[in-house]
């Protein structure tokens, strides 16, 4: 996630669930965290009783979470940064801001070029290009230096513009700063100016948070941080699918280090994920532009011809990315064992590169346009699970062949047969392969908390079910045999991969721990395990299939078993599992202690400098290096982690620094600001010039049409949410009668105030439509709906779960049918939470 990447150097949750036990105050927004995660709600009710914690929800309904915390407030769907925002507008006016902590750990000291142009009226920072609808960020630089691209890991693909280089001082001179907070081109001066408008007046209007609310969450969140309180941040996918959800999430993480939150015990964020490994399918890695690790994927479209080129682009002059060396050449020595040769990087010129956005749904569009001739379908029902859904059953139906590997038969394989698609006149060849389910096979998973779990198989998978690694195992296999003699020098990866995992059972199962030790890393001589990623090396010694699990498998032992409860030990369970990177649980701990490695306070002792020992200690992995002293300072030609000095705890950061401003990183702005989503029946109060995002990806196509803001068609706000007794697109859970019978039927959720003018009851049937398609439901009637008064003018929101499909032991509508395909810039997520529809009584 680049809002808390770009921010703070890692995209994963800075905290562990356990950890929230430690907080004083919890503040949940975009989740809906009792019914959405209820084993992990435990952690913020323990809290609750242990400390008195105050928990806050925010939120579009009143749910069974908001019944559960000490302050609910109603929020309007797409507004969230208008909210956080005004928090931040909050703690700045009011100097709540922790101000030793931002002083020293975050870049609000540094001077901004004066070539920068804050957003303004017009809703547009410098550098915007109205005719390539994107920004060249030059101007957004620190004050005598070009962009520092290798600041986060190199130069980004998400960066455009090449003009940044121009400097009146060399890059690896100190940057300008003013410790007074003062200049009024420092950063801190840049963010007050740019969120004085975000009032509490305005929240109220942008929001519909009543300002007695509001002042009352600001309260909460500013009482409960600062040296002896840490207050932490829960979200969900109710931040992250909106057409601006990488920069809402970032304000969450400013807000988190105005408050000094970032490292310490019972703060942080807490990014709650899907499902059980929706961490480590992105850790290991199914995104099309990055490879295990997080490590960048090759790219036609910069200087990427040869393997010399690839480790300089990537590799940062300054923080911890300065390894990257390391961590490619052994990612690659994994792969290709021998046949891999560092030194002339033999094969890479074999390797793929990306040449474009391949990404979800521009992936999709191709299908359609009959671009793609087959996929491969694991772990998704994109037939119902995405947006737009009924276009992606039309690609679906585009394809030549189509492999689904799942244990039941989801909608994604028998799009050719449904939408009164006549079977006969589909040519999509759909191979439908049985697959195990969790209990019928080994393996370990990734949560929320960047936590590995082992699990084993308990039973066989039944009749000519496999697991996944069986299937891709074999195919894998096979296509070596096929081509193993062939002259064709593009064949060469095929041929050099290492393929040659040990096999169990009757069904030549490859072994998973096996497959984990190669992920962990070992040494390439004798092939014993590395302890970690710091013995990883670049000249080809060692081989590591995802350096960032590197020391999961130290010392030849799983410590993804590991079972030790959290009771028995002191803050995080340490022992329970493990974490990557290096087992560390809450992320940037070394600002746990002041600058001189001492506690903030005891009551918040977490990591700190143990003069005796020389070393940090503590009760947890200390996320530093673990000798260097609070007071060193690095020389001003120093390299790599030697030029982050004691007291920068952001490691993997060039300047070892929180960014409240980001000079690179992002496509769509140094600073978070309010937009409407795409769809909405609400001007942008806040910047009239511009509606929405003006870098949201839409696709202007006929078979993709909008809704146009404020279209008195579609007058009402439709989010997007899941129950407990369903699982995402229901592709599991609408085949057990047991969870089928707990909530048997579509349903959406109004106020009573919108039934009276629909002119509906509880339980009758509705229609919703959008200019993409409609679903018909039954009407749940609820107070728990806020309606949201805008000059005179009501505003209405309906809620949708979207698990039914016409497949299964319960069936309904598609949800998804109703959504617009309108991405986010970064990481090109789709705008679900929030879009317009219209509500009709009866099925019409």
């Amino acid at each position: 996630m680049p809002g808390l990447g770009i921010t703070y150097g890692r995209g994963g949750a800075t905290t562990s669930l356990q950890d929230l036990q430690n907080a004083d105050c919890i503040l949940i927004e975009g989740s809906n965290m009792a019914e959405a995660h209820p084993v992990g709600f435990r952690h913020p009710m323990i809290a609750k009783e242990k400390n008195g914690a105050k928990l806050i929800h925010i939120d579009p309904r009143f749910t069974r979470t908001s019944a559960l915390c000490d302050v609910y407030a109603p929020i309007r769907p797409g507004t969230d940064i208008a909210f956080l925002g005004g928090l931040i507008n909050y703690v700045l006016q009011n100097e709540e801001h922790f101000e030793e902590y931002v002083k020293a750990y975050t870049n609000a000291a540094t001077i901004v070029s004066e070539d920068f142009e804050d957003a303004g009226a017009t809703g547009l920072f410098s550098g915007w290009d109205e005719e390539r609808t994107q920004y060249d960020p030059s101007s957004w630089r620190y004050e005598g230096h070009p962009i520092d691209y290798a600041a986060v890991g190199g130069s980004q693909g998400n960066i455009v513009g090449e003009s940044g280089g121009q400097s009146e001082m060399p890059p690896d001179q100190p940057r300008p700063t003013d410790m007074t907070l003062q200049h009024e081109r420092c950063v801190f001066q840049i963010l007050k100016r740019h969120f004085a408008k975000y009032t509490p007046e305005m929240v109220e209007k942008v929001c519909g948070t009543p300002r007695e609310a509001f002042l009352e969450v600001a309260r909460l969140i500013t009482e409960n941080s600062g040296r002896d309180r840490t207050t932490a941040l829960v979200y969900s996918v109710g931040w992250t699918q909106h057409s601006k959800g990488v920069q809402l999430i970032r304000t969450a993480a400013i807000l988190q280090l105005l408050l000094g939150n970032i490292g310490r015990p019972g703060g942080g964020i807490m990014a709650l994920r899907g499902h059980a490994t929706i961490q480590g399918s992105t850790d290991i890695a199914t995104l099309y532009n990055i490879l295990p690790g997080y490590l960048g994927m090759p790219d036609a479209n910069k200087n990427h011809d040869t393997w010399r080129d690839y480790i300089e682009d990537g590799t940062a002059g300054t923080g911890w990315l300065a390894n990257f060396p390391k961590y490619a050449t052994s990612l690659m020595k994994a792969w290709y064992g021998e046949a891999f040769d560092p030194e002339e990087g033999a094969l890479f010129d074999r390797f793929p590169r990306i040449n474009g956005d391949h990404s979800y749904y521009p992936s999709i569009m191709a299908m359609k346009d009959r671009e793609v001739k087959g996929a491969f379908n694991f772990g998704q029902n994109f037939a119902v699970g995405g947006p737009h859904a009924n276009l992606a059953r039309d690609a679906l139906r585009a394809l030549d062949w189509l492999v689904v590997v799942d244990a039941y038969e989801i909608e994604t394989a028998t799009a050719w047969k449904m939408d009164g698609v006549k079977p006969e006149e589909c040519g999509t060849e759909v191979f439908f392969i049985p697959a195990a389910l969790v209990a019928e096979k080994d393996g370990s998973f990734t949560q929320t908390q960047r936590m590995l779990q082992w699990h084993d198989k308990a039973v066989e998978p039944p009749d000519d079910a496999r697991s996944d690694a069986w299937f891709v195992y074999h195919l894998g296999r096979r296509i070596k045999e096929l081509y193993k003699d062939s002259a064709d020098e593009r064949d060469a990866l095929i041929q050099a991969m290492t393929w040659d995992y040990p096999l169990e059972g009757e069904h030549d199962e490859p072994n998973i721990e096996s497959i984990t030790r190669e992920v962990n890393g070992y040494n390439v001589a004798d092939g014993s395990p590395v302890a970690g990623f710091a013995a990883l090396k670049d000249d080809g010694s060692t081989a590591c299939g995802g350096w960032i699990y590197s020391g999961v498998m130290a010392n030849g032992v799983n410590q993804a078993r590991r079972r030790k409860p959290w009771t028995e030990q002191p803050n995080v369970a340490t022992e329970w599992g493990w974490a990557w990177p290096a087992n560390r649980r809450v992320l940037y701990n070394r600002a746990s202690a002041d600058p001189e490695g001492k506690p903030w306070s005891e009551r918040k002792k977490f990591v700190w400098w143990d003069e005796d020992q020389g070393k940090w200690v503590g009760n947890d992995v200390p996320d530093f290096q673990a000798d260097k002293r609070p007071d060193y300072r690095p020389d001003p030609d120093a390299k790599g982690v030697d030029a982050i000095p004691g007291d920068g705890p952001f490691i993997m950061q060039g300047d070892g620094k929180g960014w409240l401003f980001a000079p690179v990183g992002l496509k769509d702005g140094p600073l978070p600001i309010h937009y409407e989503p795409v769809e909405s029946p609400v001007p942008n109060l806040l910047y009239d010039e511009v509606q929405y995002s003006p870098t949201a990806r839409l696709f202007d196509r006929p078979d993709n049409p909008y809704n146009k803001p404020m279209d008195p068609r579609f007058p009402h706000v439709v989010t997007t949410y899941r129950l407990t007794e369903h699982h995402t697109s229901g592709a599991m859970s609408r085949w057990l009668p047991w969870l089928s019978e707990l909530q048997p039927e579509l349903f959406c959720e109004i106020s009573p105030t919108l039934a009276a003018e629909v002119g509906v009851e509880n339980a009758d049937f509705v229609t919703v439509s959008t200019s993409r398609g409609k679903v018909h439901c039954r009407a749940l009637v609820s107070d728990r709906i806020p309606v949201y008064n805008l000059d005179g003018r009501q505003i209405h929101t309906i809620g949708l779960p979207y698990h039914w499909g016409p497949n299964g032991v319960v069936k309904g509508d598609v949800v998804n049918n109703l959504i617009p395909v309108a991405l986010e810039a970064n990481v090109a997520i789709h705008e679900a939470k929030a879009f317009t529809a219209n509500l009709e009584a009866g099925k019409v």
